[in-house]
């Protein structure tokens, strides 16, 4: 019976994780035990990282409509307050592409809330 050597197959997984770990740097681009390492590892920082840019999203456009509003003497947890109470369905996102892209559009808000 012939040696059976499990080619093609591991060739085959060993290139497909390689592939993957191209453009890090050194060892862990060329070598098997590394490679799997790093890839690994990227995978599991790329799945907690897409839950974690939609947190810093968030904070960004908070920080965003806070700075536009105080201009207009309130405060951001006021003016939430008050958007909700008037029945404005903007969010968050929508409210901070206005503070900084049209103030106009963003104060004739904000004297819709008031």
């Amino acid at each position: 019976m012939p040696r059976a050597k499990k080619g093609f197959k591991a060739r085959r997984r060993r290139k497909k994780i390689l592939k993957v770990a191209r453009g890090n740097y050194g060892a862990r681009s060329r070598l098997w035990r590394s490679a799997v390492e790093q890839v690994h590892n990227g995978w599991e920082d790329a799945f907690r990282h897409r839950r974690l840019r939609k947190r810093e999203y968030r904070k960004l456009w908070i920080a965003r409509i806070n700075a536009a509003i105080r201009t207009h003497g309130l405060s951001y947890s006021k003016f939430v307050h008050a958007l909700k109470g008037a029945g404005v369905a903007l969010d968050r996102k929508i409210l901070a592409d206005l503070a900084l892209r049209d103030p106009g559009g963003f104060k004739a808000v904000v004297d819709a809330v008031r």
